[in-house]
């Protein structure tokens, strides 16, 4: 049976395949990028019951619950701050929202104890052989797998190296995206404000577990843009230059976006691999069938991770089998979370002074709200196999 799984990436899906991979028997090996656990006070959400299933058997649910931020309300504003639409917390809270950094160190903690953990590297090269892949990495020793995942978000690592460059597999949807942290100057509670100009969000919001910060979150509208991903300054630089000549909190906001020592940039885009596994190799989470805002890809990524370990738990050792039959199971559901990655760009940035007006005024009816409210708590489920019944161990 394949035993020893090299993942790439510790961020959410790496850490959910690897805690369950270890309940199953696997001894799972987590390999990061990153110096440390990656932070970030971006809010991520959980919706309907496919989500919480999972949630529920990892047992980090309740644990969830005790730190959720309960919903991000946002009103828009016009250049001197008079309320153009205001909506609640439920529009984007799901059935749980949690800090992005939260949810990763809780499944980091909670895989942690049989899991090996390696952060500061990166894998260089994979060659497979009669019994495994062999795996070069950029710091450490070659070493030996039965098994690679790729669970390493939307510029998989792993997805370039065994499925090709990045440019077959993600699509720009037209916007860029940015998120960082700066003192609550303008003294904000629970929710946040925005300013829109035509194709360009610029908000703040309060942090809802320290009065005495915010977080900015940027969105324009641009063709793709060439820049190097592990530069923040050039990317500040870009951020600075799409938002230059917009007034309200714009230039303060820009100004402690220049002294920030951590920000997240990306653009808005999606993937689609056609087939998610090659020979020893598979793509699990935003690798496989990403979206980068709006396509519930954190809970994705936790469910496609759970049906994986489960399939190869079940397979006793034929990988292929149980490759096949996650992708089956999984791909489906995902495509249809993708979607909502298509409007998320055009939804808070309109590309049109018409488009802002539509979107405010539509949006300021109740009823129209209410609908779109009850629409959003329809997301798409899955029949999930409970891996424990199938393979006697209920006892967990």
């Amino acid at each position: 049976m394949s035993k020893n799984v090299l993942i790439s990436g510790a961020s959410i899906a790496g850490p959910a395949l690897a805690y369950w991979l270890a309940r199953y028997g696997f001894k799972p090996t987590v390999v990061e990028l990153a110096p440390t656990l990656r932070g970030g006070d971006q809010a991520v959400d959980f919706r309907g019951e496919t989500h919480l299933t999972v949630l529920e058997r990892m047992g980090v649910l309740a644990e969830l619950r005790r730190i959720q931020t309960g919903g991000s309300p946002i009103r828009f504003v016009d250049e001197r701050g008079r309320q153009l639409l205001h909506l609640p917390a439920e529009f984007a809270g799901g059935d749980v929202e949690v800090p992005r950094g939260d949810l990763a160190r809780v499944l980091y903690e909670h895989s942690l104890p049989h899991a090996e953990y390696i952060f500061g590297d990166s894998i260089t090269s994979l060659t497979e052989t009669a019994g495994g892949v062999r795996v070069g990495f950029r710091h450490g020793a070659t070493r030996e797998f039965d098994l690679v995942i790729g669970a390493d978000g939307l510029h998989s690592n792993v997805r370039r190296l065994v499925f090709g460059p990045e440019e077959r597999f993600v699509r720009h949807l037209g916007y860029y995206a940015a998120t960082w942290q700066l003192p609550n100057y303008l003294g904000l509670g629970r929710g946040s404000v925005g300013y829109n100009t035509p194709g360009r969000l610029a908000s703040v919001g309060g942090d809802h577990r320290d009065a005495a910060r915010a977080g900015a979150f940027f969105v324009f509208a641009a063709p793709q843009l060439t820049y190097d991903r592990h530069d923040p300054e050039q990317q500040k630089a870009l951020i600075a230059k799409a938002f230059a000549d917009i007034g309200w909190e714009v230039p303060r906001l820009l100004d402690s976006l220049r002294q920030t020592p951590e920000m997240y940039f990306d653009s808005i885009s999606r993937a689609d691999v056609d087939t998610w596994s090659n020979g020893r190799v598979c793509l699990v989470g935003d690798a496989a069938c990403g979206a980068t805002i709006g396509g519930m890809g954190t809970g994705t990524g936790v469910v496609a991770a759970y049906v994986l370990a489960g399939e190869l738990a079940l397979a006793n050792g034929d990988h292929c089998s149980a490759f096949t039959q996650y992708e089956n199971t999984v791909r489906g559901y995902a495509q249809g979370c993708q979607k909502g990655g298509e409007r998320t760009g055009k939804f808070l940035a309109p590309g049109t002074a018409i488009g802002l007006r539509i979107r405010n005024g539509l949006l300021s009816r109740r009823s129209l709200l209410n609908w779109m409210l009850k629409e959003g708590q329809k997301v798409s489920t899955i029949a999930l196999p409970d891996y424990r019944v199938k393979l006697g161990q209920l006892s967990w």
